[in-house]
């Protein structure tokens, strides 16, 4: 590599494949650090970005936001990292700190928000900067290649998980990808019974999550043996919001846990009724993002990678667009 010149995958053109680029190694503001990075996760959320599901993104624009590294410099203001820490950079990288969501401590609502990945440039380099307050220490029970899934799928995961309720037993999980298999495992710990839906004929899934806890893995279109207390829903597909509704117990909640969905189609209101209830989840907060951290090695979760150099960022983002990832993809520039 040329002095002060890193490699990076570029997003040129939303709709388009990632340029492979030769781009000068970014500067940290007073209030950012420089990571080198060592691994980067591929999240589905990547794929909305690149496939122009997710309006106005930074033009050109280096994707990934499951970012792990080592920091190399820091600006001026930074007291909470040094040379020689690792780290993890997330989705979330910025907020305003001053709008009525930041002063309610629901920043991940923040009006003027800055996105890794996507209004921000990410990890799909050999380099990159963000600003230090939004960056977390990844234990050391974790390699890179799989510290990486938790900064996303772990933390929307996460927050997702948190939105049943303690006396909610019966979890379904549709869509058994990165954030399944990392929420599986967590809920397995707590005791609850896992029942996981894939797509139809995905045997290999299904397996998988028996494998990890589940006490049942079907078809999304098929009905689990008991009703559900809750369920989340990791894929981007609206009918699936249909199918929990009709495996869901009354008083059962359904959680959206995607940035983005396909539109969901009419159903009838008897569905709903017996207050069942539909929630959304948007992005995370720097709070959810310690507590799973902190939690995660004491399940432990384990996450499964499949790894790819950097310059395979199109081979894995493929992939995962066909389904044909199994637990989470991960780019490593080493």
């Amino acid at each position: 590599m040329e002095k002060g010149m890193m490699r990076a995958m570029v997003l040129e053109q939303p709709g388009e494949p990632l340029v492979e680029r030769l781009l000068p190694i970014p500067e940290p503001r007073p209030d950012q650090v420089l990571v080198k990075v060592h691994a980067c996760g591929v999240c589905r959320t990547d794929l909305h970005v690149v496939d122009c599901e997710l309006p106005r993104p930074k033009l050109p624009l280096i994707p990934g936001h499951e970012i792990v590294g080592t920091v190399v410099r820091t600006g001026s203001q930074v007291i909470t990292f040094r040379p020689g820490d690792r780290v993890g950079i997330p989705w979330l990288g910025y907020t305003c700190g001053h709008c009525p969501y930041c002063a309610s401590e629901r920043e991940n609502l923040c009006d003027h928000p800055l996105f890794t990945g996507y209004t921000l440039d990410g990890g799909y380099a050999e380099y990159t900067v963000a600003d230090h307050r939004y960056c977390f220490r990844i234990s050391p029970d974790y390699g890179d290649a799989e510290g990486a899934p938790l900064l996303c799928a772990g933390l929307i995961g996460y927050r997702s998980y948190r939105m049943i309720a303690r006396e909610d037993r019966r979890l379904g999980i549709y869509g058994f990808g990165a954030a399944a298999h990392i929420i599986t495992q967590v809920a397995h710990h707590e005791g609850r019974e896992v029942f996981a839906f894939t797509k139809p004929g995905d045997r290999e899934g299904q397996s998988f999550a028996l494998r990890l806890g589940a006490v049942w893995a079907g078809s999304s279109t098929e009905r689990p043996p008991s009703e559900l207390d809750a369920a989340i829903i990791f894929a981007p597909v609206g009918y699936l919001l249909v199918e929990a509704l009709k495996s869901t117990a009354k008083g059962g909640k359904v959680i959206c846990a995607g940035i983005h969905m396909s539109d969901i189609p009419a159903f009838p209101y008897c569905l709903l009724w017996g207050e069942r209830s539909i929630r959304s989840v948007a992005n995370l907060t720097r709070r959810d993002g310690e507590e799973f951290l902190a939690l995660a090695p004491r399940v432990p979760v384990r996450t499964e990678v499949e790894v790819f150099p950097l310059e395979e960022a199109n081979k894995a983002l493929n992939l995962l667009r066909s389904g044909n990832i199994q637990g989470a993809a991960v780019l490593t520039t080493d």
